[in-house]
Parts: C-alpha cells; sequence; structure tokens
C-alpha cells in the first residue's frame, strides 16, 4: 500500500454487510476460489474492497483533510463529556472509523454534551445513548 491513510479494523472489530451480486459474477468468484486463487468468496470481495480503497486512497486523504475528519477509532469518555459540560462547551464529533461511547456514558450527558456527530462507519454505544444522538448526526 503506497503510504495510504486508511486504518483498517483488527479482528472483532469489524462489521457485516450484505451486497447482491449477479450470478455471472458469483459465479465467476466461486471459481477463482475453486481454483484457489482467494481461499473464500469473502477473501476475494475484501481484497477487492481494499484494491478500489487504495486505488482511490488520494481523494479519500483530501476529503478526510478537507472535512477534518478523525481517522481510526475515536472513544468518547464520560470524563471528556464532563469536562465540555463544565465548560460550557458541546463536542462535535466527526469520525471516519469507530466511534465508541464508553460503557460509563449516560445518555443525558451525551445528549447535553455532545454538539453534532458526522460519522461515517460504525457506533459503538448502547441503544439509549444511540436515541439520545440521533438528533446530533448529520
Amino acid at each position: 500500500m503506497s503510504g495510504a491513510l486508511v486504518a483498517r479494523p483488527r479482528g472483532g472489530e469489524s462489521e457485516k454487510i450484505t451486497i447482491n451480486l449477479g450470478p455471472v459474477d458469483l459465479g465467476q468468484i466461486d471459481l477463482l476460489v475453486e481454483e484457489a486463487f482467494y481461499a473464500t468468496r469473502t477473501d476475494f470481495i475484501r481484497t477487492a474492497i481494499r484494491n478500489q480503497l487504495d486505488r482511490h486512497g488520494e481523494a479519500v486523504r483530501a476529503s478526510v483533510a478537507r472535512s477534518r475528519l478523525e481517522l481510526g477509532l475515536r472513544e468518547v469518555t464520560k470524563a471528556e463529556l464532563d469536562a465540555a459540560r463544565a465548560a460550557g462547551r458541546r463536542l462535535d464529533l466527526h469520525v471516519l472509523g469507530l466511534l465508541v461511547f464508553a460503557d460509563d456514558v449516560t445518555a443525558d450527558l451525551a445528549s447535553e454534551a455532545v454538539g453534532s456527530v458526522k460519522l461515517l462507519g460504525s457506533l459503538q454505544a448502547r441503544p439509549d445513548i444511540r436515541a439520545a444522538l440521533r438528533s446530533h448526526m448529520r
């Protein structure tokens, strides 16, 4: 990978997606798996996605910089939210990757201390926090 900016998830930090493929495309993938070019369909699809992300790496880097996105894992702690609330300010969270709210964060605290959330990726938070932040999402 040529200087890519992409932070890839570790083992348990991946998310399942579903795609629809035509029978010919799927058959070609199965043929490549059968011929041992790839271990599984998933291996083929992951490789294809990574190749496309690498191909568009410069565009991704420019967009991340322009949008002022934090890349990778962004954990929001109770202490950070308490400090923002005490200072009379709200956090604007702009993340490309994984946004995690610590277990001790309450929905009320998140709602009061978070100004906006722009997330391109995944959110790990309890259902009550997700609901509290729904109106903050852009």
